[in-house]
C-alpha cells in the first residue's frame, strides 16, 4: 500500500513539474512574440511586423472564439476556484473580449494540478477538471498550427533571405510542446495498468517533429524565393483540406454553424501535420494524406530548386543537392517512427486497454472512468445518456485518438 502511494505521489509530482514547464514555455512564447514584433519595428521591417501581428491577432481571436463557445456550454460544470470566481463576477466574457480567456483556462489547470500534488489526490478522475483540461489542450494544439508553425515559416524564410541566423526562431521549442501536452492529456482515458509511458510521449513528439520540420522548411524555402505565391498556395490547399474535413461529417461542436469553424481549424493543422478527426478507414486516409503532402512538399522544394538554379539567389548558403534529400529523408524517418509508435506504444482502440466510456461508475457518458473496470457488456447494458458540451467533445477526442 505504501509503495503504491509512493508511486502515485511520484507520478503526480512528475505530471505537475511537466505542467509547470509547460506554463514557463507558454510564457516564454509570449515574451518571444513581443520581442519579435519589437525587433521588426526597430529594424524598420514593417511588412514583416505587420505579418507577425496579423498571425498573432488571427490566432488569438480564433482561440478566444473557441474558448468562449466551449465555456458557454459548460459554465455549470466549472469546478476550479479561479474559474468559478470569474463566472460569479461575470468576467468570463470580458476576459475573452480582452483576449485573456486562454490564460484563465491555464490558471484553472495550474490550480487543479497544484491541489493534486499538495493533497495527494487525482482531481482529473473525480470531477469535470479533466474534461475542461481537454478543451485547453485542444486550444493549445490550435495555437501551435495557427500561430507558431506559420511564425516559424516566416522566420525561416527571413533567415534564408538575409543569410543571418536569428535567435527569434527559438520560439519553436515552447510552441511544439503542446503536441506532447496533448498526448499526455489523452492518458487519463486509460486504466491504470495500461498508462502511456513518458517514452511513448517522447516518441509521439519525435515523429510529429520529424514530419513537421521538413514541411515547414519546404514552405520557408518556397517563401524565400516566391513570397507572393505562398498565400495562394496556402489558401488553395487550406480550402481543399477544409472540404475534406467537411466530407468526414465531423460532429465536434454543439451547433452546425460553428462546426465549420472547427473544420477550418482542422484544415490549418492538416496544412502542417496529420490530425485524426474520424474513426472510419483511418489507415487509408493517413496513407493518402502523407502521399499528398509528400507530393506537395516535393513540388515546393522543386520550385525553390528551380529558382536557385535560375537566379543563383540561395546557392551560396544552401545546396539543393543536400537540402532536398535531407528533408525528404527526415520526412520518411518521421513516418517510420510514427509506425513504430502505433505498433509498440499506442493502444489502437484495444478494448483490453481502454475502458468503456462511462460517466461515474454505472452509466455512459464522455470519459473513460478510472475508478472502475466495467466490462463492455455491463457498459452496453447501462442506459445511454445524451452527450453534450464538454462531455461530447471529450468523448470524441478520446475515441478519435485511440481508434
Amino acid at each position: 500500500m505504501v509503495e503504491t502511494q509512493e508511486r502515485f505521489t511520484l507520478f503526480h509530482l512528475l505530471e505537475y513539474l511537466f505542467t509547470l514547464v509547460g506554463l514557463l514555455l507558454f510564457l516564454l512564447d509570449i515574451a518571444l512574440d513581443i520581442w519579435t514584433v519589437v525587433s521588426f519595428y526597430q529594424d524598420g521591417a514593417y511588412v514583416y511586423m505587420a505579418v507577425m501581428i496579423f498571425l498573432l491577432l488571427g490566432s488569438s481571436v480564433l482561440l478566444q472564439v473557441f474558448s468562449w463557445l466551449w465555456y458557454s456550454d459548460s459554465l455549470d460544470k466549472i469546478k476550479t476556484k479561479v474559474e468559478t470566481f470569474a463566472k460569479r463576477r461575470s468576467l468570463i466574457k470580458p476576459f475573452h473580449f480582452l483576449q485573456l480567456g486562454v490564460y484563465l483556462r491555464y490558471a484553472g489547470v495550474i490550480e487543479t494540478s497544484t491541489r493534486d500534488v499538495c493533497h495527494h489526490t487525482n482531481s482529473f478522475t473525480e470531477d469535470m477538471a479533466m474534461y475542461m483540461n481537454q478543451d485547453f489542450q485542444m486550444l493549445r494544439l490550435f495555437e501551435t498550427f495557427s500561430e507558431s508553425a506559420p511564425q516559424l515559416t516566416l522566420m525561416m524564410s527571413i533567415i534564408l533571405q538575409r543569410g543571418e541566423l536569428e535567435l527569434i526562431t527559438a520560439e519553436v521549442i515552447p510552441s511544439l510542446t503542446s503536441v506532447a501536452m496533448y498526448h499526455r492529456s489523452m492518458r487519463i482515458y486509460l486504466p491504470e495498468k495500461h498508462k502511456m509511458s513518458w517514452i511513448s510521449t517522447g516518441i509521439y513528439f519525435l515523429w510529429n517533429l520529424l514530419v513537421i520540420i521538413p514541411r515547414v522548411t519546404a514552405l520557408a524555402l518556397f517563401c524565400s524565393v516566391l513570397p507572393c505565391y505562398i498565400i495562394a498556395h496556402f489558401l488553395s490547399l487550406w480550402m481543399l483540406l477544409v472540404l475534406v474535413a467537411w466530407s468526414q461529417k465531423t460532429d465536434y461542436m454543439e451547433h452546425r454553424g460553428w462546426e465549420w469553424l472547427f473544420r477550418a481549424a482542422v484544415g490549418l493543422i492538416w496544412y502542417f501535420c496529420w490530425f485524426n478527426i474520424t474513426r472510419k478507414r483511418i489507415k487509408l486516409k493517413m496513407v493518402l494524406y502523407y502521399i499528398f503532402m509528400a507530393v506537395d512538399t516535393v513540388m515546393l522544394l522543386g520550385f525553390w530548386c528551380w529558382m536557385v538554379f535560375e537566379y543563383a539567389g540561395c546557392w551560396s548558403s544552401l545546396n539543393p543537392y543536400v537540402v532536398i534529400p535531407t528533408l525528404l529523408g527526415l520526412y520518411v524517418i518521421g513516418i517510420l517512427v510514427k509506425m513504430i509508435y502505433y505498433r509498440c506504444f499506442h493502444p489502437n482502440g484495444d478494448r483490453e486497454k481502454i475502458t468503456e466510456p462511462t460517466e461515474g461508475k454505472y452509466r455512459r457518458a464522455a470519459a473513460y472512468d478510472m475508478d472502475t473496470d466495467l466490462t463492455p457488456e455491463d457498459a452496453a447494458a447501462a442506459p445511454a445518456q445524451p452527450l453534450t458540451g464538454v462531455l461530447k467533445r471529450s468523448r470524441t477526442m478520446a475515441a478519435n485518438f485511440y481508434f
